[in-house]
């Protein structure tokens, strides 16, 4: 009898491993479309822009020029020295040149990340993006009760902004006010990221264990993500990828989970969850928030217009939370019902109904109704 529970019990564990119910195509699928209907609806207010933030994104291109210059003009030395020794040496034959020039270029592009390093840095400096926010969530409020002006209100959903805007705002990471030790912890996380990238990048170039280095770390990311099964399957197919390739792929899914989490920071900042409970919030939503994230960080490559289009994304994420999470309660209510709206939230509870509807009836499952049959499921 002990052997048999023993054998539900590893089968229980093997389907967990290779479950894909949080990273399924379909939610990858609905979190791009939510990356152009959240723009969309962003777009339509026309407070978006305010002069405070055409102000902060004129800094910021010139600051990505600086930055991009500062990357770039030491590799183009390594180039024209390069350039200028092919006419002493012969190194027509030898191929290590070419080598050297394609991965500075693979390091300034992809391992290093200097553009999303510096439009996240904006969040430290000045509140801007937190405000273009909250903006946004009132505007979803807003035109959610307009698009439903005809219909019973009690019936509706309840709103966001009001109870959010009343909680006090902390370092969704640090659980500080202070923007020194922010700022301080955000520059330790992106050193920290860029070495392991780098030291990453440096060890597939090791003779006969290099090619296994790149594969290897892609699946020790996507074991912890996703589980083994697409682990194992991306580790397969990653040894017989170009390494040029394999790189950009680990370093636009890293950058795109990295952005998602600084895009959600205003929300964490203040609903304020455990590292526990915060991982479980972001595996539920693993495969929406993946495609959200990755629509936008292709979106943010695009030169000098990237910080105009970050302050689209965190308006469209504005939108992206009211989705995928609950109204959140008033401030003041007591710690067990705080506690217990936490740990509500730990499940996406109207995942299946949202996924299968339509793109453009996305407001369909919004509704007090919904939540309260939600909510008796679990009891």
């Amino acid at each position: 009898m002990a052997e048999l529970k023993n054998l539900v019990a590893d089968g229980d564990k093997l389907k967990e491993a290779f479950d894909l119910s949080n990273f399924d195509i379909n939610a990858v699928l609905r979190g791009a479309q939510l990356t152009l209907v959240g723009a969309h609806r962003a777009l339509q207010n026309p407070a978006i822009f305010t002069n405070a933030h055409y102000r902060q994104a004129a800094i910021a291109v010139g600051a990505g020029i600086a930055i991009r210059l500062a990357v770039s003009v030491p590799i183009l030395g390594i180039k024209l020295f390069l350039g200028i020794s092919s006419y002493i040496f012969e190194l027509d034959k030898a191929s290590w040149d070419d080598t050297l020039v394609n991965g500075l270029d693979l390091i300034a592009n992809h391992v290093l990340q200097v553009p999303l390093f510096l439009m996240t840095l904006m969040r430290y400096v000045t509140p801007t993006l937190d405000d273009m926010f909250m903006d946004s969530l009132r505007w979803v409020d807003t035109t959610y009760v307009s698009k439903h002006k005809h219909e019973d209100p009690d019936g509706l959903r309840d709103m966001y902004y009001p109870n959010l805007r009343q909680y006090k705002q902390v370092d969704g990471s640090t659980r500080s006010k202070s923007s020194a030790e922010a700022v301080t912890m955000f520059l330790w996380r992106f050193l920290r990221k860029a070495s392991i990238s780098l030291a990453v990048f440096g060890l597939s170039y090791l003779p006969y264990i290099g090619k296994l280095v790149l594969p290897a770390a892609s699946f020790y990311t996507f074991n912890r993500a996703v589980g083994l099964g697409p682990a194992a399957v991306i580790f397969g197919t990653g040894i017989f990828l170009p390494k040029r390739y394999l790189v950009i792929f680990l370093q636009t899914y890293f950058a795109s989970r990295s952005l998602m989490r600084e895009l959600l920071e205003p929300y964490f900042a203040r609903i304020h969850m455990n590292r526990e409970q915060k991982k479980n919030w972001f595996r539920s939503r693993e495969g929406l928030l993946f495609g959200f994230g990755i629509s936008f960080y292709i979106l943010l490559r695009v030169p000098l217009l990237g910080v105009l289009i970050y302050g689209i994304a965190e308006a469209s994420t504005a939108y992206l939370i009211t989705k995928i999470t609950d109204p959140p309660p008033p401030p003041n209510v007591s710690a067990q019902q705080q506690e217990s709206f936490i740990v509500g939230q730990q499940v996406w509870r109207n995942k299946h109904e949202f996924l299968d509807l339509s793109i453009f009836n996305l407001d369909a499952v919004s509704s007090k109704q919904s939540n309260k049959e939600d909510r008796e499921k679990e009891l």
